[in-house]
């Protein structure tokens, strides 16, 4: 396979006033984005639109995913400060919308549950009219840690599949299609607003791409992400593809035919990329999805 990006993979410098603001800010409140950690291609649109996808509990992951850039180890730190500082960064922003995200934090007994909780608290005390995204870990599928999280009441609740069924051990590891079905029909129960996401060119068929949609769809989730996978090093799992602009466009129409809210496909979407826009192409405004 050509190793070239092709022309839709070209992504902007960061070069804006607003892209400098926000990167001070998270400085200014010493704090992980997954845009940094995680090397995401749009981190200068995002950022110049003033959006920036927090992360929570650290720069360590305890899990070893073959597909991720964030670093793997033993997590050192527990910073129990991190919510309100949290909170501050996403008043300052100005965020109608905010996305909160975390690595794995299996060495922790609640997986992380409590500072999930504390910071989506402390993100609505100061700033009630801002609707809260949350893609969080499995939580190894522990519900009444799931439970932990959902009772601070976030607006959507995120997680994602990543791939087929069949690709999952090797690509995830530790993640597991079944434990994410969990998560998300578990989500679902509880009235919330859920949401998705795949990524494409790691190795799966067509066939098998129908089948997860569909899957998803079927669990009630609301909200579906497609994007191109890329390889962040050598040491990570080699890219199978260059998924087309069509190719992502008949996936967001098979999609949407399927019933999805909202659908964003495209070689440079990520889980947050456009995350204002997609929950207000919703049916229903995410705020009715959260049971009271």
């Amino acid at each position: 396979m050509d190793g070239r990006k092709p022309d839709w993979l070209r992504a902007k410098l960061p070069t804006s006033p607003q892209y400098r603001n926000v990167r001070n800010i998270v400085e200014e409140h010493d704090l992980h984005t997954v845009c940094q950690s995680a090397r995401c291609p749009n981190m200068g649109e995002c950022w110049s639109r003033r959006t920036a996808t927090l992360m929570i509990l650290g720069n360590t992951c305890t899990r070893s995913c073959t597909f991720c850039a964030i670093q793997t180890g033993r997590p050192t730190e527990l910073d129990l400060g991190e919510p309100a500082r949290v909170g501050a960064a996403v008043q300052k922003m100005g965020l109608r919308h905010a996305v909160l995200t975390s690595v794995a934090r299996d060495d922790l007994r609640d997986g992380g549950a409590g500072v999930w909780a504390a910071t989506i608290r402390a993100v609505r005390y100061r700033n009630p009219e801002t609707a809260i995204e949350v893609l969080i870990p499995d939580f190894r599928g522990n519900t009444d840690q799931l439970d932990t999280v959902l009772d601070a009441k976030p607006d959507i609740l995120n997680h994602n599949m990543e791939t087929v069924r069949r690709l999952q051990r090797p690509v995830r590891k530790t993640a597991s299609w079944e434990i994410t079905s969990k998560v998300l029909a578990h989500a679902k129960s509880r009235g919330f607003t859920t949401k998705s996401g795949i990524m494409l060119g790691i190795g799966e068929e067509a066939a098998e791409i129908e089948e997860c949609i569909r899957h998803l769809r079927s669990i009630g989730v609301d909200i579906l992400t497609i994007g191109q996978y890329l390889q962040p090093t050598k040491e990570h799992r080699k890219m199978h593809r260059w998924v087309t602009p069509a190719e992502f466009e008949h996936w967001k129409a098979f999609a949407l035919e399927l019933g999805f809210g909202a659908v964003e496909s495209g070689a440079l979407v990520r889980s947050s990329y456009h995350a204002d826009e997609q929950s207000a192409h919703l049916r229903r405004p995410v705020q009715e999805a959260v049971s009271a």
